[in-house]
Formats: structure tokens, sequence, C-alpha cells
């Protein structure tokens, strides 16, 4: 016990002492949830990020369908209001950890995806069209948002498996209980009932 009190005591003990303590700390996981939380964020900012991206190119696509395919107009009209609901879904700053809001606005997003999915099947009975090359560039854009959209959720996804890992396993369950009892487990994306089922096939 004196030995520690001159050490603590010494010209450098104090500042020695501490400086291991915090070592001690920093590599004991203290900070690994708030990491985590802020890798999660950003994933979902993405997630966002490319979910506008891909509501912007939707008025420019169906006019450009427009101009082809007049006599299309519900499946048109089903695209602008899917788009005008995805759009419109408030997204309360507590999304990530409010199941009801969080599969609010995965409905809505799904929808959209169905509808633009309905928009470009019925593209494929005008030839014109398909060959037209605003169309072409905004088909190639979207196809191009729709890849991004799906690595921005596979990213989030994994965002989230690892700050929800943390939150329930040793240590960070014992650091969530003393020191970040406020965050909860986040919410993840899930598949629809109707995209796990198997397409009939019919000859």
């Amino acid at each position: 016990m004196q030995a520690l009190a001159r050490i603590w005591n010494g010209p450098v003990g104090r500042v020695g002492l501490l400086s291991l303590m915090a070592a001690m700390l920093a590599g004991c996981g203290i900070n690994t949830i708030p990491t985590l939380d802020e890798r999660a964020q950003a994933a979902w900012s993405e997630v966002l990020n490319q979910y506008q991206r891909r509501a912007d190119l939707i008025p420019n696509l169906v006019e450009t369908v427009k101009g082809f395919a007049e006599q299309e107009s519900k499946v048109l009209t089903e695209v602008i209001e899917a788009r005008a609901k995805a759009t419109q879904v408030q997204i309360p700053k507590d999304i990530l950890t409010n199941k009801e809001a969080f599969d609010k606005f995965q409905e809505a997003q799904n929808n959209l995806s169905g509808a633009l999915g309905r928009l470009l099947v019925t593209v494929e009975r005008y030839p014109d069209l398909k060959s037209n090359q605003n169309f072409l560039a905004l088909q190639s854009q979207l196809e191009g948002t729709e890849n991004r959209i799906a690595i921005a959720r596979r990213d989030y996804i994994a965002a989230v498996r690892d700050y929800n890992t943390e939150l329930r396993t040793f240590p960070g369950r014992l650091w969530h209980m003393i020191l970040y009892s406020g965050l909860e487990p986040m919410q993840n994306f899930s598949v629809s009932q109707d995209a796990m089922e198997t397409p009939k096939v019919e000859f």
C-alpha cells in the first residue's frame, strides 16, 4: 500500500496511473456501443439517401412513359400515388427503435417498389418506348439506384446486427446497463410475406 502511495505521489505517478486506467478502460469495450450506434445511424442515413434518389427519378420516368403509353394511366397513377405515400411517411427521431414507425416506412417503400415493378413490366408492350434514349437512361439510373438501395440495406442490416449483438453479449451488456441504458436495440428490415412465396409458373 505504501508503494502505491509513493508511486501516486511521485512526479509521474498520477499521470501514469491515470493513463494506465484510461488505457485499460479503452481496451475493455467501453466505447464499442457508441461506435456501433454511430455506424448503424450512418448506415440508416445512406438507406434514406438512396430511397430519396429513387423518389427523385420517378417523376421523369413517369413523364417519359406517359408520352408513349398514355393508355396505361392506371399503372402510372399507382406509381405516382405510391411515390407520394413513400415520401410523405413521417420519420420520427426514434424510427430505428420504434417498430411501428419502422414497419410503416418499410411498407411504403415496398409498395413503391411493387408499383415500379408493374410499370416496368407494362413498358415491355411498347417497343418504341423501350428504344427511347430518355427512357433507357432513366431505366439505367433506376436499376443502379435499386442496386444502391440493396447495398445500403445490406450494410444497415450488418451494422444493426453488430450493434444489437453488442447490447446482448458480455461485456457490452454490462456497459449497456451501467453507461448506455438509454440506448435501445434497433429495428431491422424484414422480407415481406409476398416476397417469400414461390412464384407460380403456368404453361
